[in-house]
Protein backbone atom coordinates (compact mmCIF):
# COMPACT_ATOMS: atom_id res chain seq x y z
CA UNK A 1 0.00 0.00 0.00
CA UNK A 2 2.65 2.68 0.52
CA UNK A 3 4.50 0.91 -2.29
CA UNK A 4 1.14 1.80 -4.24
CA UNK A 5 1.20 5.63 -2.91
CA UNK A 6 4.47 6.46 -3.50
CA UNK A 7 4.25 5.79 -6.87
CA UNK A 8 1.56 7.75 -7.27
CA UNK A 9 3.04 10.77 -5.79
CA UNK A 10 5.85 9.95 -7.89
CA UNK A 11 3.39 10.00 -11.06
CA UNK A 12 1.98 13.23 -10.06
CA UNK A 13 5.38 15.32 -9.53
CA UNK A 14 6.93 13.95 -12.95
CA UNK A 15 3.68 15.21 -14.62
CA UNK A 16 3.74 18.86 -12.71
CA UNK A 17 6.99 18.75 -13.73
CA UNK A 18 6.35 18.24 -16.88
CA UNK A 19 3.51 20.57 -17.24
CA UNK A 20 5.63 23.56 -15.37
CA UNK A 21 8.57 22.62 -17.89
CA UNK A 22 6.02 23.19 -21.26
CA UNK A 23 4.66 26.29 -19.48
CA UNK A 24 8.00 27.85 -19.17
CA UNK A 25 9.06 27.02 -22.58
CA UNK A 26 6.09 28.51 -23.68
CA UNK A 27 6.76 31.62 -21.73
CA UNK A 28 10.22 31.92 -23.10
CA UNK A 29 9.12 31.68 -26.66
CA UNK A 30 6.33 34.48 -26.16
CA UNK A 31 9.21 36.88 -24.68
CA UNK A 32 11.51 36.30 -28.17
CA UNK A 33 8.33 37.22 -30.09
CA UNK A 34 7.62 40.28 -27.99
CA UNK A 35 10.91 41.35 -27.93
CA UNK A 36 11.92 40.97 -31.52
CA UNK A 37 8.13 42.68 -32.65
CA UNK A 38 9.58 45.51 -30.41
CA UNK A 39 13.03 45.57 -32.26
CA UNK A 40 11.19 45.60 -36.15
CA UNK A 41 8.99 48.43 -35.33
CA UNK A 42 11.62 50.54 -34.29
CA UNK A 43 12.85 51.70 -37.50
CA UNK A 44 9.98 53.21 -38.85
CA UNK A 45 9.80 55.04 -35.80
CA UNK A 46 13.15 56.29 -36.05
CA UNK A 47 12.22 57.00 -39.75
CA UNK A 48 9.37 59.18 -38.92
CA UNK A 49 11.25 61.24 -36.16
CA UNK A 50 14.16 61.36 -38.27
CA UNK A 51 11.94 62.88 -40.98
CA UNK A 52 10.24 65.28 -38.82
CA UNK A 53 13.29 66.74 -37.07
CA UNK A 54 14.23 67.41 -41.02
CA UNK A 55 11.10 69.14 -41.73
CA UNK A 56 11.34 71.29 -38.95
CA UNK A 57 14.73 72.41 -39.39
CA UNK A 58 14.26 73.24 -42.87
CA UNK A 59 10.91 75.03 -41.53
CA UNK A 60 13.43 76.97 -39.05
CA UNK A 61 15.62 78.18 -41.68
CA UNK A 62 13.68 81.48 -42.70
CA UNK A 63 14.12 82.54 -45.78
CA UNK A 64 12.14 85.61 -45.41
CA UNK A 65 11.91 87.97 -42.06
CA UNK A 66 9.29 90.37 -40.17
CA UNK A 67 9.32 93.37 -43.41
CA UNK A 68 10.68 91.23 -46.26
CA UNK A 69 7.79 91.01 -49.15
CA UNK A 70 6.82 87.09 -49.34
CA UNK A 71 7.49 86.34 -53.05
CA UNK A 72 4.31 83.79 -53.35
CA UNK A 73 1.50 86.54 -52.48
CA UNK A 74 3.81 89.56 -52.96
CA UNK A 75 2.49 91.32 -49.64
CA UNK A 76 4.48 92.25 -47.17
CA UNK A 77 5.00 90.50 -43.92
CA UNK A 78 4.16 91.84 -40.80
CA UNK A 79 4.97 89.10 -38.62
CA UNK A 80 4.16 85.66 -37.83
CA UNK A 81 2.07 84.36 -34.88
CA UNK A 82 0.28 81.30 -33.97
CA UNK A 83 -3.80 82.02 -34.36
CA UNK A 84 -4.36 80.13 -31.34
CA UNK A 85 -2.25 81.98 -29.15
CA UNK A 86 -2.49 86.06 -31.18
CA UNK A 87 -0.31 87.70 -27.89
CA UNK A 88 2.94 86.08 -28.80
CA UNK A 89 4.65 87.49 -32.31
CA UNK A 90 7.57 86.29 -34.45
CA UNK A 91 10.07 87.86 -36.99
CA UNK A 92 10.54 84.50 -39.01
CA UNK A 93 8.30 81.61 -39.61
CA UNK A 94 8.96 78.37 -38.18
CA UNK A 95 7.14 76.00 -35.59
CA UNK A 96 4.97 77.12 -32.87
CA UNK A 97 6.19 76.57 -29.41
CA UNK A 98 2.93 76.34 -28.20
CA UNK A 99 0.80 74.04 -30.71
CA UNK A 100 2.05 71.34 -33.37
CA UNK A 101 1.26 73.62 -36.20
CA UNK A 102 3.79 76.05 -38.21
CA UNK A 103 3.38 79.85 -37.74
CA UNK A 104 0.67 81.59 -39.95
CA UNK A 105 2.01 84.78 -41.37
CA UNK A 106 0.15 88.20 -40.78
CA UNK A 107 0.46 90.83 -43.80
CA UNK A 108 0.10 94.59 -43.73
CA UNK A 109 -3.23 94.86 -45.68
CA UNK A 110 -4.45 91.91 -43.36
CA UNK A 111 -3.31 93.13 -39.90
CA UNK A 112 -6.19 93.81 -37.82
CA UNK A 113 -5.45 97.36 -36.84
CA UNK A 114 -5.66 98.11 -40.63
CA UNK A 115 -9.33 97.79 -39.88
CA UNK A 116 -12.21 95.71 -42.13
CA UNK A 117 -10.95 92.58 -44.45
CA UNK A 118 -9.90 91.68 -47.81
CA UNK A 119 -11.38 89.69 -50.14
CA UNK A 120 -10.09 88.37 -53.25
CA UNK A 121 -12.22 89.31 -56.50
CA UNK A 122 -12.65 85.74 -57.30
CA UNK A 123 -13.98 84.65 -53.86
CA UNK A 124 -15.77 87.81 -54.13
CA UNK A 125 -17.86 86.31 -57.16
CA UNK A 126 -18.60 83.07 -55.16
CA UNK A 127 -19.67 84.74 -52.15
CA UNK A 128 -21.96 86.37 -54.10
CA UNK A 129 -20.91 89.93 -52.86
CA UNK A 130 -22.93 93.13 -54.52
CA UNK A 131 -22.16 96.57 -53.71
CA UNK A 132 -24.45 99.80 -54.90
CA UNK A 133 -23.41 103.45 -54.46
CA UNK A 134 -24.79 105.94 -52.13
CA UNK A 135 -26.35 108.75 -53.88
CA UNK A 136 -28.23 111.87 -53.04
CA UNK A 137 -31.34 112.32 -53.66
CA UNK A 138 -35.06 112.96 -51.93
CA UNK A 139 -36.80 110.36 -49.51
CA UNK A 140 -40.00 110.45 -49.95
CA UNK A 141 -41.95 108.22 -47.49
CA UNK A 142 -45.32 107.49 -48.09
CA UNK A 143 -47.19 106.53 -44.71
CA UNK A 144 -50.65 104.12 -44.53
CA UNK A 145 -52.92 103.67 -42.21
CA UNK A 146 -56.19 102.43 -41.51
CA UNK A 147 -59.31 103.59 -39.64
CA UNK A 148 -63.49 103.95 -39.44
CA UNK A 149 -65.64 106.30 -40.39
CA UNK A 150 -67.27 108.22 -37.97
CA UNK A 151 -69.42 111.56 -37.38
CA UNK A 152 -67.92 114.87 -37.39
CA UNK A 153 -68.71 115.97 -34.25
CA UNK A 154 -68.30 119.43 -35.28
CA UNK A 155 -71.28 119.25 -37.53
CA UNK A 156 -74.18 118.50 -34.56
CA UNK A 157 -76.83 120.68 -34.15
CA UNK A 158 -79.02 119.65 -31.37
CA UNK A 159 -82.75 120.66 -31.20
CA UNK A 160 -84.43 121.68 -28.29
CA UNK A 161 -87.76 122.17 -26.78
CA UNK A 162 -88.11 126.11 -26.47
CA UNK A 163 -91.33 126.21 -24.23
CA UNK A 164 -93.43 123.76 -22.32
CA UNK A 165 -96.34 121.93 -23.96
CA UNK A 166 -97.24 119.12 -26.09
CA UNK A 167 -95.77 117.60 -28.97
CA UNK A 168 -99.16 117.13 -31.48
CA UNK A 169 -97.47 115.86 -34.78
CA UNK A 170 -93.66 114.17 -35.52
CA UNK A 171 -92.82 113.80 -39.19
CA UNK A 172 -89.72 112.18 -38.32
CA UNK A 173 -90.49 109.01 -36.64
CA UNK A 174 -87.05 107.06 -36.97
CA UNK A 175 -83.46 107.28 -36.10
CA UNK A 176 -81.04 107.56 -38.71
CA UNK A 177 -83.61 109.09 -41.24
CA UNK A 178 -81.85 111.42 -43.55
CA UNK A 179 -83.07 114.81 -43.44
CA UNK A 180 -83.00 118.10 -45.11
CA UNK A 181 -82.55 121.75 -44.14
CA UNK A 182 -86.13 123.47 -43.59
CA UNK A 183 -87.74 119.74 -43.29
CA UNK A 184 -90.42 120.08 -40.56
CA UNK A 185 -89.49 117.72 -38.05
CA UNK A 186 -92.17 118.36 -35.39
CA UNK A 187 -95.60 120.65 -34.62
CA UNK A 188 -95.56 121.74 -30.58
CA UNK A 189 -98.49 123.34 -29.12
CA UNK A 190 -97.28 125.53 -26.38
CA UNK A 191 -99.85 127.64 -24.19
CA UNK A 192 -97.03 130.26 -23.02
CA UNK A 193 -96.38 131.43 -26.08
CA UNK A 194 -100.24 131.83 -27.27
CA UNK A 195 -100.94 134.90 -24.34
CA UNK A 196 -97.18 135.86 -25.25
CA UNK A 197 -99.15 136.64 -28.77
CA UNK A 198 -102.52 137.79 -27.84
CA UNK A 199 -100.79 140.59 -26.13
CA UNK A 200 -98.49 141.30 -28.80
CA UNK A 201 -101.56 141.95 -31.34
CA UNK A 202 -103.60 144.05 -28.69
CA UNK A 203 -100.99 146.48 -28.49
CA UNK A 204 -100.64 146.38 -32.40
CA UNK A 205 -104.40 147.02 -32.96
CA UNK A 206 -104.51 150.17 -30.38
CA UNK A 207 -103.23 152.95 -32.62
CA UNK A 208 -104.07 156.70 -32.08
CA UNK A 209 -102.49 159.54 -33.17
CA UNK A 210 -102.51 160.89 -29.82
CA UNK A 211 -100.06 157.98 -27.87
CA UNK A 212 -98.73 156.61 -31.19
CA UNK A 213 -95.23 156.95 -29.29
CA UNK A 214 -96.14 154.78 -26.07
CA UNK A 215 -98.50 152.68 -27.96
CA UNK A 216 -95.33 151.65 -30.49
CA UNK A 217 -93.48 151.16 -27.07
CA UNK A 218 -95.64 148.72 -25.58
CA UNK A 219 -95.65 146.73 -28.66
CA UNK A 220 -92.27 146.15 -28.65
CA UNK A 221 -92.35 145.19 -25.09
CA UNK A 222 -94.80 142.91 -26.18
CA UNK A 223 -92.44 141.14 -28.81
CA UNK A 224 -89.39 141.27 -26.62
CA UNK A 225 -91.70 138.97 -24.11
CA UNK A 226 -92.19 136.57 -27.01
CA UNK A 227 -88.85 136.41 -27.22
CA UNK A 228 -87.94 135.52 -23.64
CA UNK A 229 -91.22 132.89 -24.08
CA UNK A 230 -88.51 131.57 -26.59
CA UNK A 231 -90.07 132.10 -29.81
CA UNK A 232 -87.71 132.87 -32.54
CA UNK A 233 -87.67 135.72 -34.76
CA UNK A 234 -88.82 133.84 -37.80
CA UNK A 235 -92.16 133.03 -35.66
CA UNK A 236 -92.61 136.22 -34.27
CA UNK A 237 -92.21 137.87 -38.09
CA UNK A 238 -94.70 135.47 -38.90
CA UNK A 239 -97.44 136.16 -36.09
CA UNK A 240 -96.85 139.92 -37.02
CA UNK A 241 -97.50 139.02 -40.97
CA UNK A 242 -100.83 136.96 -40.34
CA UNK A 243 -101.96 139.43 -37.31
CA UNK A 244 -103.35 136.18 -35.77
CA UNK A 245 -102.20 134.02 -33.15
CA UNK A 246 -100.60 131.18 -34.07
CA UNK A 247 -101.44 128.25 -31.60
CA UNK A 248 -99.09 125.30 -32.82
CA UNK A 249 -95.54 126.45 -34.28
CA UNK A 250 -93.32 123.67 -36.77
CA UNK A 251 -89.57 123.17 -35.96
CA UNK A 252 -87.66 122.58 -39.17
CA UNK A 253 -84.13 120.62 -39.66
CA UNK A 254 -81.41 123.57 -39.34
CA UNK A 255 -78.98 121.53 -41.39
CA UNK A 256 -78.91 118.37 -44.00
CA UNK A 257 -77.83 114.88 -42.37
CA UNK A 258 -79.68 112.05 -40.51
CA UNK A 259 -81.05 112.04 -37.18
CA UNK A 260 -78.80 110.31 -34.61
CA UNK A 261 -80.90 110.97 -31.91
CA UNK A 262 -84.81 110.59 -31.60
CA UNK A 263 -86.42 112.06 -28.17
CA UNK A 264 -89.89 113.14 -29.24
CA UNK A 265 -93.24 110.99 -29.28
CA UNK A 266 -96.43 112.04 -30.58
CA UNK A 267 -98.34 113.49 -27.86
CA UNK A 268 -95.79 113.43 -25.10
CA UNK A 269 -95.54 116.74 -23.09
CA UNK A 270 -92.16 118.39 -23.25
CA UNK A 271 -90.36 120.73 -20.82
CA UNK A 272 -88.43 123.98 -21.73
CA UNK A 273 -85.03 122.77 -22.67
CA UNK A 274 -85.79 119.19 -22.74
CA UNK A 275 -84.03 117.54 -26.12
CA UNK A 276 -86.12 116.42 -29.20
CA UNK A 277 -83.49 115.95 -31.84
CA UNK A 278 -79.84 114.95 -32.42
CA UNK A 279 -79.09 115.64 -36.01
CA UNK A 280 -75.71 114.91 -37.82
CA UNK A 281 -74.30 116.14 -40.91
CA UNK A 282 -72.97 114.64 -43.57
CA UNK A 283 -71.17 117.04 -45.65
CA UNK A 284 -67.84 116.18 -44.05
CA UNK A 285 -67.09 112.73 -41.99
CA UNK A 286 -64.54 112.04 -39.90
CA UNK A 287 -61.97 108.78 -40.11
CA UNK A 288 -59.78 107.51 -37.13
CA UNK A 289 -56.87 106.46 -38.38
CA UNK A 290 -54.33 104.26 -36.47
CA UNK A 291 -50.89 105.65 -37.33
CA UNK A 292 -47.55 103.52 -35.97
CA UNK A 293 -46.00 105.24 -33.40
CA UNK A 294 -43.15 105.43 -35.07
CA UNK A 295 -43.91 107.30 -37.77
CA UNK A 296 -46.33 109.96 -35.69
CA UNK A 297 -43.24 112.63 -36.52
CA UNK A 298 -43.53 112.38 -40.55
CA UNK A 299 -47.32 114.04 -39.50
CA UNK A 300 -48.48 117.38 -39.06
CA UNK A 301 -52.29 118.91 -38.70
CA UNK A 302 -53.08 119.91 -42.28
CA UNK A 303 -51.16 117.09 -44.13
CA UNK A 304 -53.27 116.42 -47.66
CA UNK A 305 -54.58 112.71 -47.47
CA UNK A 306 -56.02 110.23 -50.24
CA UNK A 307 -58.71 108.06 -48.52
CA UNK A 308 -60.63 104.62 -50.13
CA UNK A 309 -63.12 102.28 -49.00
CA UNK A 310 -63.91 98.58 -49.92
CA UNK A 311 -67.41 99.58 -50.80
CA UNK A 312 -66.38 102.53 -53.18
CA UNK A 313 -62.78 101.02 -54.06
CA UNK A 314 -63.37 103.06 -57.62
CA UNK A 315 -63.60 106.57 -55.80
CA UNK A 316 -61.15 108.45 -54.09
CA UNK A 317 -61.89 110.96 -51.41
CA UNK A 318 -59.76 113.85 -50.39
CA UNK A 319 -59.07 114.98 -46.98
CA UNK A 320 -56.58 116.70 -44.99
CA UNK A 321 -55.44 115.49 -41.38
CA UNK A 322 -57.82 117.54 -38.85
CA UNK A 323 -55.57 116.85 -35.37
CA UNK A 324 -53.45 114.16 -34.14
CA UNK A 325 -54.49 112.91 -30.69
CA UNK A 326 -52.33 113.28 -27.29
CA UNK A 327 -52.48 109.18 -26.64
CA UNK A 328 -50.87 105.96 -27.81
CA UNK A 329 -52.80 103.00 -27.64
CA UNK A 330 -50.86 100.95 -25.11
CA UNK A 331 -52.12 97.57 -26.57
CA UNK A 332 -51.26 98.39 -30.37
CA UNK A 333 -48.90 101.06 -30.03
CA UNK A 334 -50.59 103.49 -32.39
CA UNK A 335 -51.32 107.00 -32.09
CA UNK A 336 -55.01 108.33 -33.54
CA UNK A 337 -55.12 110.85 -36.21
CA UNK A 338 -58.69 112.42 -37.16
CA UNK A 339 -58.80 112.97 -40.50
CA UNK A 340 -61.72 115.37 -42.30
CA UNK A 341 -62.67 113.90 -45.45
CA UNK A 342 -65.30 115.60 -47.87
CA UNK A 343 -68.24 113.82 -48.08
CA UNK A 344 -70.09 114.41 -51.12
CA UNK A 345 -73.32 112.63 -51.91
CA UNK A 346 -73.27 111.37 -48.49
CA UNK A 347 -71.94 107.93 -49.52
CA UNK A 348 -69.38 107.91 -46.32
CA UNK A 349 -71.31 106.63 -43.40
CA UNK A 350 -69.85 105.86 -40.19
CA UNK A 351 -68.80 102.59 -39.81
CA UNK A 352 -66.78 102.04 -42.86
CA UNK A 353 -63.34 100.44 -43.25
CA UNK A 354 -61.09 103.21 -45.04
CA UNK A 355 -57.17 102.93 -45.88
CA UNK A 356 -56.04 106.09 -45.46
CA UNK A 357 -52.55 107.35 -47.76
CA UNK A 358 -51.16 110.36 -46.51
CA UNK A 359 -49.29 112.74 -49.09
CA UNK A 360 -45.21 112.39 -48.31
CA UNK A 361 -43.41 114.74 -47.04
CA UNK A 362 -40.40 115.43 -49.45
CA UNK A 363 -36.96 115.68 -48.27
CA UNK A 364 -33.47 117.44 -50.44
CA UNK A 365 -29.55 116.41 -49.89
CA UNK A 366 -30.00 112.97 -48.51
CA UNK A 367 -27.74 110.46 -48.56
CA UNK A 368 -29.42 107.47 -49.67
CA UNK A 369 -28.45 103.74 -49.87
CA UNK A 370 -30.17 100.64 -50.21
CA UNK A 371 -32.11 99.43 -46.71
CA UNK A 372 -30.05 95.77 -47.43
CA UNK A 373 -26.87 97.41 -47.12
CA UNK A 374 -27.74 98.50 -43.38
CA UNK A 375 -26.71 96.21 -40.50
CA UNK A 376 -28.91 96.77 -37.40
CA UNK A 377 -26.63 94.97 -34.30
CA UNK A 378 -29.48 96.61 -31.63
CA UNK A 379 -26.64 98.55 -30.26
CA UNK A 380 -25.01 99.95 -33.57
CA UNK A 381 -26.05 100.65 -36.94
CA UNK A 382 -23.17 99.86 -39.88
CA UNK A 383 -22.69 99.49 -43.52
CA UNK A 384 -19.89 97.30 -45.17
CA UNK A 385 -18.04 99.91 -47.49
CA UNK A 386 -15.84 98.47 -50.20
CA UNK A 387 -13.05 100.09 -50.83
CA UNK A 388 -9.62 99.51 -53.21
CA UNK A 389 -8.26 96.06 -53.87
CA UNK A 390 -10.71 94.37 -52.42
CA UNK A 391 -10.93 96.08 -49.29
CA UNK A 392 -14.01 95.79 -47.32
CA UNK A 393 -14.42 98.08 -44.04
CA UNK A 394 -17.72 98.62 -41.50
CA UNK A 395 -18.63 102.05 -40.94
CA UNK A 396 -20.91 102.91 -38.17
CA UNK A 397 -23.80 105.21 -39.61
CA UNK A 398 -26.47 107.33 -38.22
CA UNK A 399 -30.06 106.63 -39.75
CA UNK A 400 -33.15 108.73 -40.75
CA UNK A 401 -36.64 107.13 -42.50
CA UNK A 402 -36.11 104.40 -44.76
CA UNK A 403 -39.26 104.64 -47.88
CA UNK A 404 -39.65 102.38 -51.25
CA UNK A 405 -36.58 100.60 -50.33
CA UNK A 406 -34.04 103.31 -49.59
CA UNK A 407 -32.83 104.38 -45.99
CA UNK A 408 -31.62 107.81 -44.96
CA UNK A 409 -28.01 108.18 -43.69
CA UNK A 410 -27.48 111.49 -42.23
CA UNK A 411 -24.24 110.98 -40.50
CA UNK A 412 -21.06 108.27 -41.69
CA UNK A 413 -21.20 107.83 -45.58
CA UNK A 414 -20.44 110.49 -48.63
CA UNK A 415 -22.52 110.62 -52.10
CA UNK A 416 -20.45 108.31 -54.31
CA UNK A 417 -19.24 105.51 -51.35
CA UNK A 418 -19.80 101.95 -52.91
CA UNK A 419 -21.60 99.74 -49.92
CA UNK A 420 -22.22 95.95 -49.68
CA UNK A 421 -25.86 95.15 -50.35
CA UNK A 422 -25.25 91.55 -50.45
CA UNK A 423 -22.99 89.32 -48.38
CA UNK A 424 -22.17 91.83 -45.46
CA UNK A 425 -23.25 89.79 -42.90
CA UNK A 426 -20.35 87.54 -43.89
CA UNK A 427 -17.47 89.98 -43.81
CA UNK A 428 -18.98 91.74 -40.95
CA UNK A 429 -18.11 88.38 -39.03
CA UNK A 430 -14.85 88.38 -40.70
CA UNK A 431 -14.24 92.26 -39.20
CA UNK A 432 -15.50 91.50 -35.74
CA UNK A 433 -12.85 88.12 -35.70
CA UNK A 434 -10.42 90.13 -36.61
CA UNK A 435 -10.83 92.97 -33.87
CA UNK A 436 -11.31 89.89 -31.51
CA UNK A 437 -8.04 88.74 -32.31
CA UNK A 438 -6.59 92.23 -32.18
CA UNK A 439 -8.04 92.70 -28.90
CA UNK A 440 -5.95 89.27 -28.01
CA UNK A 441 -2.93 90.59 -29.55
CA UNK A 442 -2.82 93.39 -27.18
CA UNK A 443 -2.62 91.05 -24.23
CA UNK A 444 0.69 90.54 -22.56
CA UNK A 445 3.13 88.29 -23.48
CA UNK A 446 3.03 87.02 -19.66
CA UNK A 447 -0.22 86.39 -19.95
CA UNK A 448 -0.09 84.69 -23.19
CA UNK A 449 2.64 82.54 -21.97
CA UNK A 450 0.91 81.57 -18.67
CA UNK A 451 -2.39 80.40 -20.62
CA UNK A 452 -0.30 78.02 -23.15
CA UNK A 453 1.76 77.08 -20.32
CA UNK A 454 -1.30 76.21 -18.59
CA UNK A 455 -3.08 74.30 -21.82
CA UNK A 456 0.36 72.32 -22.18
CA UNK A 457 0.08 71.71 -18.38
CA UNK A 458 -3.09 70.11 -18.65
CA UNK A 459 -2.25 68.15 -21.80
CA UNK A 460 0.59 66.91 -19.42
CA UNK A 461 -1.53 65.87 -17.06
CA UNK A 462 -4.54 63.57 -19.28
CA UNK A 463 -1.03 62.13 -20.64
CA UNK A 464 0.54 61.11 -17.35
CA UNK A 465 -1.45 58.22 -16.63
CA UNK A 466 -0.30 56.60 -20.12
CA UNK A 467 2.97 57.70 -19.52
CA UNK A 468 3.19 55.54 -16.61
CA UNK A 469 2.15 52.41 -18.08
CA UNK A 470 4.72 52.91 -21.24
CA UNK A 471 6.98 53.29 -18.33
CA UNK A 472 6.55 50.45 -16.73
CA UNK A 473 6.54 48.12 -19.61
CA UNK A 474 9.30 49.75 -20.83
CA UNK A 475 11.31 48.65 -17.81
CA UNK A 476 9.77 45.20 -18.04
CA UNK A 477 10.43 44.62 -21.84
CA UNK A 478 14.11 45.73 -20.85
CA UNK A 479 14.42 43.18 -18.12
CA UNK A 480 13.54 40.77 -20.02
CA UNK A 481 15.75 41.42 -23.10
CA UNK A 482 18.51 41.37 -20.56
CA UNK A 483 17.94 38.27 -19.31
CA UNK A 484 17.22 36.55 -22.74
CA UNK A 485 20.81 37.56 -23.79
CA UNK A 486 21.75 36.00 -20.78
CA UNK A 487 20.30 32.95 -21.60
CA UNK A 488 18.28 32.96 -17.78
CA UNK A 489 14.51 33.30 -16.67
CA UNK A 490 13.32 36.77 -15.17
CA UNK A 491 11.90 36.01 -11.54
CA UNK A 492 8.60 37.07 -12.21
CA UNK A 493 8.32 34.87 -15.90
CA UNK A 494 9.45 31.56 -14.07
CA UNK A 495 6.82 32.10 -11.13
CA UNK A 496 3.92 32.63 -14.00
CA UNK A 497 5.97 29.85 -15.99
CA UNK A 498 5.59 27.47 -13.04
CA UNK A 499 1.75 28.73 -12.68
CA UNK A 500 0.76 27.90 -16.20
CA UNK A 501 0.33 31.82 -17.30
CA UNK A 502 2.17 35.15 -17.69
CA UNK A 503 1.24 38.57 -16.45
CA UNK A 504 -2.19 39.47 -18.60
CA UNK A 505 -1.01 42.60 -19.90
CA UNK A 506 2.47 41.20 -21.47
CA UNK A 507 0.01 38.03 -22.45
CA UNK A 508 -2.23 40.34 -24.35
CA UNK A 509 0.81 42.66 -25.86
CA UNK A 510 2.28 39.37 -26.99
CA UNK A 511 -0.62 37.46 -28.71
CA UNK A 512 -1.46 41.34 -30.35
CA UNK A 513 2.36 41.97 -31.78
CA UNK A 514 2.25 45.59 -30.43
CA UNK A 515 1.86 47.25 -27.07
CA UNK A 516 0.53 50.60 -26.21
CA UNK A 517 2.31 53.59 -28.10
CA UNK A 518 3.40 55.79 -25.10
CA UNK A 519 4.81 51.98 -23.89
CA UNK A 520 6.34 51.51 -27.35
CA UNK A 521 8.86 54.83 -27.06
CA UNK A 522 9.29 54.02 -23.66
CA UNK A 523 10.49 50.60 -24.32
CA UNK A 524 12.56 51.51 -27.65
CA UNK A 525 14.47 54.26 -25.18
CA UNK A 526 14.88 51.58 -22.64
CA UNK A 527 16.76 48.84 -24.97
CA UNK A 528 20.05 48.51 -24.99
CA UNK A 529 22.07 50.49 -28.36
CA UNK A 530 22.98 47.00 -29.58
CA UNK A 531 19.31 45.54 -29.58
CA UNK A 532 17.72 44.80 -32.74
Amino acid sequence: MILRVAAIGSAAVAVLALVAYVAFEAGIDRGRKAISSLAASSDPVATANATRAASSAAVDSPAIQAGDVDPSTGKRVLYWHDPMVPGQKFDKPGKSPFMDMQLVPVYADDAPGAGGVTIDPRLQQNLGIRTAKAVTGSLSRTISAVGNIAYNERDVVLVQARGSGFVEKLFVRAALDRVRKGQPLAELYVPEWIAAQEEYLAAKRLHTDVDALALGGLADAAAQRMRLAGMSERQIREVDARGAVQPRFTINSPIDGVVGELSAREGMTIAMGAPLFRLNGLATVWVNAEVPEAATAELRAGNAVEARTPALPATVFKGRVSAILPEVDPTTRTVKARIELANPGGRLVPGMFATIDFAPAHRSDAILVPSEAVIRTGKRVIVIVAQEEGRFAPVDVETGGESNGQTEIRKGLHAGDRVVVSGQFLIDSEANLKAAISRMGDMPANAANEASAATTDARSVDDTPHAHDGAGQGAAARNAHEHALQGTTPPDAHDHAMQGMTSPSAHDHAIQGMTSPSAHDHAMHAAPPGAK
